[in-house]
């Protein structure tokens, strides 16, 4: 049988190939009915597996730990594209097994949806899991947060492999816990940077011990509920870093990780926890620090991630934000930089998108800072606009221009710097207005 499904969804790849297509869902779909829902279990996979998930960075951490044993000289299978549900990883390994269902690498590197780590892991034998964060975020399709960290939980109470923690969410450090019996357990963590706080200034999910319920005492907080925390009742939170950012500068930007020092060329905390995890993941593997630094140091993402365009001689930043986290880094970013500044702000309810969008009310625009307008655009341009409004900032200074052509046009008609947030499927649309714009007006499409 489990030939057959193979053979079938290579027909099905092929087909879709001629057309065209990348193949990159539909076949693992077919199977999935196919195969009653485990359509991942009919691949036989005998090389180490190493698993990416968390709200957000999930697609650069895994780009980047792909990229440190390729240049070590190994063969991996990489979902690059981004299909990360069962369905996804099923058409990848169709691509790369032969007829027997076998799958040939040296290293299997799997970015992985959160809702779906035990799901694919329940079939495929696991060896390193990576958790990053974990935050609220498309409440229609996952539900509360809480109820997708329980699953995850649940899987790690039988897991005995790696597991590489950020230490400083209480959401994703909880899970080191769930199975004492394992001893593999590491956790990554970053020293305060300038900007570093007291209190907490955006949407929190992690206040609460989830051990004795008791408040978590923050010693100082990075962005969101990521920071130094300490549960004073049962000690939740005291546990020894695996991997240390420190001497973090964002202006060069520079921070040191396991005795090295790194020049990232994105310059966010955001990006300093993701590469500490990359670096955890290097000394695991004992990968060599000269690989370590190429990876680390060389990284930079396009396609709407953090990504520079030129409108004429207006630098602008486009960053996809697909939950408020998310958009707050970018907020973050953006006040943290020196002058005045313009925003304009995407936002899609599609279904990809999810459809409620009552998570734009956990942005915390009342920390703008030098922002002297802001342009709205999206299927709900003016739900956004007044959000921010209602953050206090004047309405007079906020333009809203649904097409976003228009949007692209009314924001690059002032001169300074420029940000653009846009979700999730309103980023490569954004993308693709920002183009129009260069090519009609002059620019370039990166910097």
């Amino acid at each position: 049988m489990k030939r057959l499904l193979i053979l079938l969804g290579k027909i099905i790849v092929k087909t879709l190939n001629l057309f065209g297509r990348n193949a990159g869902n539909l076949p693992g779909i077919i199977l999935w009915h196919l195969s009653r829902h485990k359509c991942c279990s009919i691949f036989k996979v005998d090389c180490p597996v190493i698993a990416v998930t968390g709200t957000n960075g999930k697609t650069s951490v895994t780009n980047c730990i792909a990229q440190l044993f390729e240049k070590s000289g190994k063969k991996i299978i990489i979902n690059k594209e981004g299909n990360n549900l069962d369905t996804g990883i099923c058409s990848l390994l169709l691509r790369h097994c032969d007829m027997s269902g076998r799958v040939k690498a040296d290293y299997l590197i799997l970015e992985t949806d959160e809702s779906h780590v035990p799901v694919v892991y329940s079939q495929i034998k696991l060896e390193t899991l990576i958790v990053l964060n974990f935050f609220r975020d498309q409440l229609d399709r996952n539900g509360e947060m809480e109820t997708l960290i329980q699953k995850i939980n649940g899987f790690c109470k039988t897991f005995s492999g790696n597991l590489i923690l950020n230490g400083d969410d209480p959401n994703t450090a909880r899970l080191g816990r769930a199975n004492p019996k394992n001893k593999n357990v590491r956790y990554f963590h970053a020293e305060p940077y300038a900007f570093a706080t007291d209190k907490i200034f955006e949407a929190s999910e992690g206040r609460f011990c989830p051990f004795c319920g008791e408040p978590l005492e923050y010693e100082y907080y990075q962005y969101s509920h990521i920071g130094k925390f300490l549960c004073k009742k049962c000690g939740f939170g005291n546990h020894e870093p695996y991997m240390t950012a420190s001497g973090i500068d964002l202006e060069k930007p520079v921070f040191t990780a396991g005795g090295h020092t790194y020049s990232p060329k994105l310059n966010s905390i955001y990006n300093v926890y993701n590469m500490t995890a990359v670096a955890s993941a290097a000394k695991l593997y004992n990968i060599s620090q000269k690989v370590t630094d190429a990876v680390i140091s060389g990284y930079t993402v396009k396609n709407g991630r953090m990504e520079n365009f030129m409108l004429g001689d207006r630098k602008t930043t486009l960053n996809l934000a697909k939950d408020p986290v998310g958009a707050n880094m970018t907020l973050r970013v953006m006040n943290e930089m020196k002058g005045e500044k313009e925003l304009l702000f995407v936002l899609n309810d599609n279904i990809a998108d999810g459809l409620d969008v009552s998570w734009i009310w956990d942005i915390n625009f009342s920390i703008f800072e030098r922002v002297t307008r802001v342009v709205t655009s999206g299927t709900r341009a003016y739900d956004i606009a007044v959000r921010i409004k209602c953050s206090g900032y004047d309405a007079s200074k906020i333009v809203v221009r649904p097409d976003l052509d228009k949007a692209v046009e009314e924001l690059a008609s002032t001169p300074g710097r420029k940000f653009v947030i846009a979700n999730y499927t309103a980023v490569q649309p954004t993308r693709s207005a920002l183009k129009r714009y260069i090519s009609k007006h002059g620019g370039s499409k990166n910097e």
